[in-house]
């Protein structure tokens, strides 16, 4: 009988719950969590993007595969198919388990691959899902390092490295114009390909006796050696690793006493341009983009007549697989997220390595504002894009102006 009358109380204090329209379990300040989705059907090598709704606490959804060799899912609920299969994508509350929700995702294989070497269709333009990728923990240390080199007409070179939300270390220069007060306009610099920072070491050196903290730094191919392109799944990773790379790039600038927070640049040449044309459909905190003789991506490079050699002694398979990895995250696709964030695109009418129609497909991808400079030059721009590209910087982010005697 004791078992019974201890039951008695709750029993009535949930009938008395349910006559007011509540759940007993479910009380309204009991955190909960709903997925936008029920299921999500994609590709290999393609995203999908799945939003949780939290409610009655701050703390954010956290997102786990049960299967990541069919899918894998990153912190923002972005999935990505890996293989053919099905599985689920789970989000809970680390500090309440069990409230969770699910997903079930279905991953298919894309139609038959071709041996055709043609350009691939790259899906229009980026949608959030796509940007999702390239999100990092932006509260994570930097653990910034820096080796002065040299300091010469008032600039200091360091040699630089932090963390790379990718694993490992980023390295790289920072020209820093000391006698200068601030705040100063940041600029990042991007090298092409191949190369490193210090093939940019030149420009960097002149914009910071301009007076803006420059800092330049190497794309995961060039800390690791070897072909620039592997034309493996790696090129994809290394992608991705290099737009969190150039994101904390920017946070190494920011966390600087002498650089304007609101006065951040981005300068990319070569392939430092086509993945300049990336990141600024990324990266939300940049006040302008000069993006020099830049094309539309690896994809485009590589499939356009200039340099299909490069994929011929590919199989069938390893072709397409590439393809198929690579074109989701193409840069053309982005650039038109650039917008608000005015552009700069310089390009060469005789650019072997660049062809006219290649450059004008990306700079008609580019919304505005915008500003499209074409030099009779090959790759090499020459002196007039130099001077063009200062002075429009200066518009921008405050660049002291050229004079005769610099």
């Amino acid at each position: 009988m004791k078992e019974v009358t201890a039951l008695v109380p709750v029993l009535l204090a949930a009938a008395a719950l349910a006559a007011c329209g509540e759940n007993p379990v479910e009380r309204k300040g009991d955190p909960r969590l709903t997925l936008s989705s029920d299921s999500v059907t994609l590709e290999v090598g393609v995203s999908a993007l799945v939003t949780a709704t939290v409610s009655n606490t701050s703390e954010p959804a956290r997102f786990v595969s049960r299967d990541q060799g069919v899918a894998t899912v990153n912190a923002s609920g972005a999935i990505s198919g890996v293989a053919a299969g099905s599985t689920y994508v789970v989000a809970t509350l680390a500090s309440n388990p069990d409230v969770r929700d699910s997903v079930r995702v279905r991953v298919q294989v894309p139609a038959p691959d071709t041996c055709l070497f043609t350009r691939p269709s790259f899906g229009g333009v980026a949608t959030e899902a796509d940007r999702a990728l390239f999100a990092y923990d932006a509260s994570a240390p930097l653990n910034l390092n820096r080796w002065v080199e040299s300091t010469t007409n008032g600039v200091e070179v360091s040699a630089i490295s932090f963390d790379s939300p990718g694993g490992g270390a980023v390295t790289g220069l920072l020209f820093d114009p000391v006698n200068r007060a601030g705040p100063r306009p940041g600029i990042v610099l991007m090298h092409g390909a191949p190369g490193n920072a210090r093939q940019m070491a030149g420009q960097g050196q002149a914009l910071a006796a301009h007076g803006a903290v420059v800092i330049a730094i190497d794309a995961p191919f060039a800390r690791r050696g070897g072909p620039f392109v592997q034309f493996t799944a790696q090129d994809r990773a290394e992608q991705i690793q290099l737009m969190k790379d150039l994101q904390r790039a920017v946070d190494v600038l920011r966390a600087r006493a002498n650089v304007d927070d609101e006065r951040i640049a981005y300068l990319g040449v070569s392939y430092g341009g086509a993945m300049g044309a990336l990141f600024v459909g990324v990266e939300r905190r940049l006040k302008a983009a000069v993006l020099e003789v830049a094309d539309g991506g690896l994809v485009t490079h590589f499939t356009g007549p200039e340099d299909l050699a490069a994929m011929a002694g590919l199989s069938c398979a390893a072709r397409n697989a590439w393809l198929r990895a690579m074109a989701p995250i193409e840069p053309i696709r982005f650039i038109p997220l650039a917008s608000p964030t005015p552009l700069l695109l310089q390009s060469g009418r005789l650019d072997n390595l660049v062809p006219q129609a290649d450059a004008e497909l990306l700079h008609a991808a580019a919304r505005e504002p915008r500003t499209i400079r074409w030099y009779n030059a090959g790759h090499a721009l020459g002196p007039q894009s130099l001077v063009d590209r200062h002075e429009w910087l200066n518009g921008q982010i405050g660049l002291d102006l050229l004079t005769s005697s610099n």
